[in-house]
């Protein structure tokens, strides 16, 4: 495979099963011979985290513009809940249950879940509702909008995302599902309940949570050396 990175070996296979089959169908060949062949097992990359001092340092965020709260709740409700992006900026009005301190999200496949919603979050949620207004189209449905009064776009998160960790002075490249990393692995270090942060991940296979406690066991190796 001229020295091709197993995810290489498995795309060129697929492309190669697939005209093969294009012949078939076109009456040029009468089986598949790329059927059976096996391309060789990626290896699973490791998600990337911050530490809890990193996630502290990013979400002290100043200021009381709307735009700026607006962020400080989106950035919490991130971290405390673990949610995907689309889940974040699917969120409608009355989906966050402040007095439950529940939160219900939509997640892949239009399963429905309810997590659970951090003290801080709630408050910077309960700040965000007063001044949404400022920011909001009238009858806008979504919980967090953008410059436009409009649903707030996943392109606008990461932005501002972005923004917030070079204020904050984060080393390391972040983004937005790096929060959801974060949270699920600080989770499993505080409770090393697998099955749990499987429910409130809306994970449909453990095998996909299954992928922290190797991070988990990664920083226990990084504190033994």
């Amino acid at each position: 495979a001229g020295g091709l990175a197993p995810r290489s070996i498995q795309r060129r296979l697929s492309g190669a099963r697939s005209f093969l089959n294009y012949l078939i169908r076109e009456g040029q060949l009468k089986h598949n011979p790329g059927a059976d062949i096996s391309a060789p097992q990626a290896p699973r990359r490791l998600p990337g985290t911050l530490d809890v001092d990193q996630m502290a340092q990013l979400l002290q965020i100043e200021g009381d513009e709307p735009e700026t709260v607006r962020d400080r709740a989106m950035l919490e409700l991130f971290y405390s809940s673990g949610l995907r992006l689309a889940e974040l900026v699917g969120l409608d009005l009355g989906a966050v249950d402040l007095s439950d301190g529940t939160v219900r999200v939509t997640g892949k496949g239009n399963k429905t879940r309810i997590v659970p919603v951090g003290r801080k979050a709630r408050e910077e949620v309960r700040a965000w509702l007063k001044v949404r207004v400022q920011l909001a189209r009238q009858e806008e449905p979504a919980l967090f909008v953008g410059p436009r009064g409009h649903r707030i776009s996943p392109r606008t998160v990461q932005t501002r995302v972005q923004y917030w960790a070079l204020r904050a002075g984060v080393s390391q490249r972040v983004y937005p599902h790096l929060l959801r990393h974060s949270f699920a692995t600080h989770l499993l270090e505080s409770s090393s309940d697998l099955r749990g942060v499987q429910e409130m991940l809306g994970h449909a296979d453990i095998s996909t949570t299954q992928i922290y406690t190797h991070l988990n066991f990664q920083h226990l190796a990084q504190v033994y050396d």
